[in-house]
């Protein structure tokens, strides 16, 4: 009985030799490739939350903001309002004085005026209103009434416009960080699962699509403003 082996059983043990090294080889390669993709697809989610996160605060603050200008602009709305109709009773107060022919309770109205309504009380009463028929109806009527709490309160309003349309847009952005975490970790998900397999083709399979969907999210992000 010959000892060893024959030299076509010898080819034939080392080629089966040099393909489980090979096999060896690629199941090395597909681990360190999943390893990869999950240190990117980690490193890549935890900045789409923060980004999430940071968008969704913002938000909130601006619309919080949006809310408090509002609110403001009521009240220097209410305050104009209030010296609007404080402007039209001292002002009847006085017609009816006049009317009456009683200069003494006129003189009394006059001088429960408001500084601003006395301007445009004297350049209405510049315009002859008890002969000129074309004179303005009174003096709130006039470009000389100026109501700075109502231009204050169009000024606050703007502001709360552009500030509660800021915190909209930002909610956005929130809520594309959040969809694009989600596809993250979807990605991990099959990385994490593609290890758990031996079949080296469904490996190869899982890790491709997981690269796939990580270039798509890293896309996504690169689409939208990085957090303030």
């Amino acid at each position: 009985m010959s000892e060893g082996l024959t030299p076509a059983e010898a080819a034939k043990e080392l080629e089966h030799h040099r393909h489980a090294q090979q096999g060896e080889h690629r199941r090395e390669f597909i681990a360190i490739l999943e390893a990869v993709l999950l240190s990117l697809v980690t490193i890549v989610t935890a900045w789409a939350g923060y980004s999430a996160a940071k968008w969704g605060t913002e938000s909130r603050l601006e619309l919080s903001q949006g809310s408090a200008l509002r609110i403001e602009a009521n009240r220097a709305f209410a305050v104009a309002a209030e010296n609007r109709n404080y402007d039209a009773s001292t002002f009847n107060a006085w017609f009816i004085a006049d009317t009456l022919g009683e200069p003494e309770k006129m003189a009394l109205a006059e001088r429960r005026f408001r500084p601003e309504f006395r301007v445009a009380f004297d350049a209405w009463r510049a315009t002859s209103p008890d002969t000129n028929p074309s004179s303005p109806p009174g003096p709130s009527y006039m470009p000389e009434y100026r109501q700075p709490e109502k231009d204050q309160a169009n000024q606050l309003d703007r502001r709360a416009d552009v500030a509660t349309a800021s915190g909209y847009r930002s909610a956005d952005l929130a809520d594309n960080y959040v969809r694009i975490t989600v596809l993250l970790a979807t990605v991990l998900f099959l990385v994490g699962i593609g290890s758990t397999f031996s079949l080296r083709q469904v490996r190869v399979v899982l890790a491709s699509v997981s690269a796939v969907m990580l270039v798509i999210a890293v896309v996504l992000i690169a689409q939208q403003p990085p957090p303030r």
